[in-house]
């Protein structure tokens, strides 16, 4: 099954995606959030990043979910120290809560990886107000 990895520049924001995504699948997907820095700051940590991925590796594949672009270096830098394949692990654009619930819900239903990674994308299109 698909996993996914939430990559914030905060840790309480990650921590907060990955419980309601969680609480949305329950123990159907696995989930990992990775967030802030080492010494609690803002900011991305590789360490956190690479640990994340190396603890989700899964034949199935990765989808990560990031807040902002800085988050998208850390992850390609954590992929290539982490020395894993760049077919099983996906870097979504989506945005960050509506794409990992939408991600989530995908990725329980046993989805492939590209159908995860396109029902995270589907958020863009998601009206919250008229």
């Amino acid at each position: 099954m698909v996993s996914l990895l939430i990559v914030s520049h905060s840790a309480q924001l990650a921590a907060g995606v990955k419980e309601f995504a969680d609480q949305v699948v329950g123990a159907r997907v696995r989930i990992i959030a990775a967030g802030g820095t080492n010494d609690g700051q803002l900011g991305t940590s590789v360490d956190r990043i690479r640990a994340g991925l190396c603890e989700l590796t899964s034949p199935d594949g990765i989808l990560v979910l990031v807040d902002i672009g800085g988050a998208v270096l850390s992850v390609e830098t954590a992929i290539e120290v982490a020395e894993l394949s760049q077919a099983l692990v996906k870097i979504s654009d989506a945005p960050l809560v509506e794409g990992a619930y939408l991600a989530a819900i995908e990725a329980a239903t046993g989805a492939s990886l590209a159908d995860t990674a396109q029902a995270a994308l589907q958020a863009r299109e998601l009206h919250k107000a008229l």
